[in-house]
């Protein structure tokens, strides 16, 4: 893997979780209230059956059931474990419990693919949380026993299908809008009974309502989710997962800018430090090792 490349794929890979990180923001801003599940479907099935729609294929044999698994893990139950700390957390609080993702891809990967923790790695975990803890927690900030367990389940269960996908892959000749599509439409699937016989549908629906719909249904589920993807497969899934402190820090800067919050200057030290480990944490090579990958040996081996 070229370094150049692969900085650019992780450039492209983090643009997905910046855009979730404004799901804070849209939640409390512009859906209905108490409506995590309404808002987990309607961000993922109209999405995911268009991407079907266009790619025009299903999946075969046994990617019948990994589509399932996937759907559920990286898709259904996220988004209503997410919705629901959304919900119950202060935006910057529940993004603070999601980010434990990485250190639970860290572990999952050495028995899943075979990966080795290294040093680096540990350290990169250490930062990265030190780093969202001083960039969200404030004072104020209030904690909900409901918010924390369901941040901790939706990052469990989004490690979870990274890793699963990363061990998969995807079939062969299928490409990633219609790969996907697949986990969109099994995600809200999964979610919409829930949805209409448990919390049913709203009384009334506003422009807002509307607006925010849309943007987390087609930016947040059909874009990013096909950026998130890609990435999966040109990227190591530990590499991928640290990409996801992005989403506190987007929440953050929007936070700034958008509802006139305060940056401290312990924050902005927080936002420099999980910069840095997210950075420490990508597979780039060494020109040493580049220069040595080009060397062809001299003698038969």
């Amino acid at each position: 893997m070229k370094s150049g490349s692969t900085v650019r794929d992780s450039l492209l890979t983090v643009l997905a979780p910046a855009v979730w990180g404004s799901t804070y923001l849209v939640t409390t801003e512009l859906l209905p209230p108490d409506r995590p599940l309404l808002a987990s479907v309607v961000r993922a099935l109209p999405a995911g059956l268009i991407l079907v729609a266009l790619g025009r294929a299903l999946p075969q044999g046994i990617w019948w059931w990994r589509a399932i698994v996937l759907g559920v893990l990286n898709i259904g139950a996220f988004f209503y474990f997410l919705f629901v700390a959304a919900y119950h957390l202060p935006g910057g609080v529940a993004a603070l419990v999601m980010s434990v993702q990485p250190m639970i891809v860290l572990v999952l990967g050495v028995g899943l693919l075979g990966a080795r923790i290294k040093s680096i790695h540990i350290v990169a975990c250490v930062m990265g949380a030190v780093g969202v803890g001083l960039l969200v927690l404030q004072p104020n900030a209030g904690l909900d026993l409901i918010g924390v367990l369901a941040g901790l389940a939706g990052a469990a269960s989004m490690a979870s299908g990274l890793v699963l996908t990363k061990r998969w892959g995807r079939p062969e000749g299928v490409g990633v809008p219609t790969f996907t599509g697949w986990q969109l439409t099994v995600g809200g699937s999964v979610l919409l009974p829930f949805m209409l016989f448990g919390e049913g549908l709203p009384d009334s629906i506003t422009t807002e309502n509307v607006s925010g719909f849309l943007y987390l249904s087609v930016i947040g589920a059909l874009l990013a989710y096909a950026v998130w993807f890609r990435g999966i497969g040109k990227l190591p899934a530990l590499a991928v997962s640290f990409l996801s402190f992005a989403s506190p820090l987007a929440a953050t800067v929007l936070g700034y800018l958008v509802l006139g919050q305060s940056l401290s200057p312990l924050q902005l030290v927080g936002a420099a430090t999980v910069v840095a480990a997210v950075i420490i944490a990508q597979p780039i090579r060494t020109r040493r090792a580049a220069a040595r990958s080009t060397v062809k040996p001299t003698q038969p081996v």
